[in-house]
């Protein structure tokens, strides 16, 4: 057996496992559950509109024909993918729920916090459609109906969990982790004003 180098130096600490509690951001849950919740119901909203008054084949323009708005039923997923495995979609967008909800329950960053309650808001918004729209359960069909130009049609829950997952991935990238830390600080180093908010 391979034994450890005895100069080898001891992994360092992050910030968060090396602060007590008290010196910690507070938790962001409140933050992130409000922005799922403001979303998922901005969602359910507009779809309940553009089902009542909107006709498939019969698109409403509202600038020129570049936007527009159109009732289209959506069995896949973005693009309009996979339109025969609707139960696979719903099971991997049930999967994803639950993991950014236990992902939030240590969130100590604002922009996480934002970024994953939209990626929630949205997955919900469609999960509703898969479970409660027709044919069925598992198998309902998303509400779609913003067109803008050559783009696919889509829906308020698709551009939160795009928004949202655009700002997590710049979040990793600059170095923001969901504890409130930053990448390559060193341990106890004083945040920038920029930094404390994320």
């Amino acid at each position: 057996m391979v034994g450890v180098s005895e100069d080898q130096p001891p992994e360092e600490p992050t910030v968060a496992a090396a602060l007590p509690e008290e010196h910690l951001p507070p938790k962001r849950l409140p933050i992130f559950l409000a922005v799922a919740v403001v979303l998922l119901g901005l969602d359910l909203l507009t779809k309940s509109i553009i089902v009542a008054q909107l006709t498939p084949g019969h698109p409403v323009r509202v600038i020129g024909d570049v936007v527009r708005l159109t009732l289209v039923r959506n069995a896949g997923a973005a693009f309009s993918m996979a339109t025969g495995m609707t139960w696979l979609l719903t099971l991997i967008a049930t999967s994803v729920v639950v993991g950014v909800i236990r992902i939030a329950r240590r969130l100590r960053s604002v922009w996480w916090a934002v970024g994953l309650g939209m990626v929630l808001g949205g997955a919900l918004g469609n999960l509703v459609d898969r479970f409660f729209r027709a044919p069925g359960p598992m198998l309902g069909h998303v509400v779609d109906f913003i067109s803008v130009g050559w783009w696919p049609v889509f829906n308020v829950a698709d551009s939160s969990v795009v928004c949202g997952a655009i700002l997590l991935v710049a979040l990793t990238v600059f170095g923001f982790e969901p504890d409130g830390t930053r990448t390559g600080r060193a341990v106890g180093e004083p945040k920038t004003g920029e930094e404390s908010a994320a």
